[in-house]
């Protein structure tokens, strides 16, 4: 049996996959917030339960909104920021009583993807997550790519290239850089720049509604969302030049994008076509806990 748990800022889920990724056991738990000690304890605690439940022992792999820096084990680059800098796979192997494997949440929608979902039978698969955040994991032969820093598809961290004039040098960003990709094409950085725009505090779906009744307003953000997403994938598409793009997070949800970005991409990408699809995540807001369930494939 395989545990995987998708640790994320304000829930903590695990499931159970037997060898052939059914799912055995399933639960979800609000994350103690700003309180290392108690998510330590939370995840033993549902390692416990998955397991008097199923009746067995399992493997565990976890996803985390960070990573953990190769050269010290240390957690980096989280937005849960009381992770940073603490010793966290040691912590959960002695809580827990066993080998752990952990990765960034974006490598473990990657790696789910790449074993049984939208990019199933491919080699490289880019994850993109376009969420309360927007980051992205890389999956090579259904193995998560980390890199040699750890620091492998953070794409989030980078300002959205070919700036234009009027977009230079764009918001501020909790990274610490102006115009990141994190901010810009997050769901948080659609809704920010609509209410900008029109003094009016609306969620995803209600703007994307709006948009599609021909709202001008909701209109002008639409495109530019997608000019920049578009931009940043096709960054990517130069550099990794993946076989598919797999799309999770809230905006995901948004079925004009699966038209409108390879079609905002072409112009900045560096060859006479370009085929590659972009694929909404198959199994959608459960791929990051199957992934790290994933993470143990031998």
């Amino acid at each position: 049996m395989r545990l995987g748990i998708d640790w994320g800022g304000t829930k903590m889920e695990i499931i159970a996959l037997d060898d052939a990724g059914n799912s055995l056991f399933r639960k979800r738990v609000p994350t103690p917030r700003n309180d290392y000690d108690g998510c330590v304890t939370a995840v033993a605690e549902l390692v416990r339960i998955a397991e008097a439940d199923t009746g067995l022992t399992g493997t565990l792999g976890i996803g985390i909104p960070g990573s953990i820096s190769p050269q010290t084990g240390l957690v980096k680059n989280s937005n849960a920021t009381w992770l940073n800098g603490m010793p966290l796979a040691r912590d959960l192997e002695t809580a827990t009583n066993r080998p752990v494997r952990i990765q960034n949440d974006a490598n473990c929608l990657a790696v789910s993807e790449a074993i049984d979902g939208a990019g199933a039978g491919m080699s490289v698969v880019h994850a993109v997550i376009l969420g309360t955040g927007a980051g992205s994991g890389i999956s090579i032969n259904g193995r998560a790519h980390r890199g040699a820093n750890g620091i492998a598809g953070e794409w989030g961290a980078i300002t959205v290239p070919w700036l234009k004039r009027e977009e230079f040098p764009g918001p501020d960003c909790w990274i610490g850089h102006k115009g990141a990709i994190e901010f810009w094409c997050s769901g948080t950085g659609f809704q920010t720049e609509y209410e900008t725009h029109s003094g009016t505090s609306l969620k995803g779906p209600g703007i994307i509604e709006l948009k599609r009744q021909g709202d001008e307003v909701a209109t002008r953000i639409y495109q530019a969302f997608v000019s920049r997403v578009g931009r940043a994938l096709a960054m990517s598409a130069n550099l990794l030049d993946p076989d598919v793009f797999v799309l999770g997070g809230g905006m995901s949800n948004v079925d004009e994008l699966y038209d409108d970005l390879p079609k905002a991409m072409t112009p900045y990408i560096f060859s006479d076509r370009y085929d590659t699809e972009i694929r909404k995540a198959l199994h959608g807001d459960s791929s990051g806990v199957r992934g790290a369930a994933w993470l143990w494939q031998d």
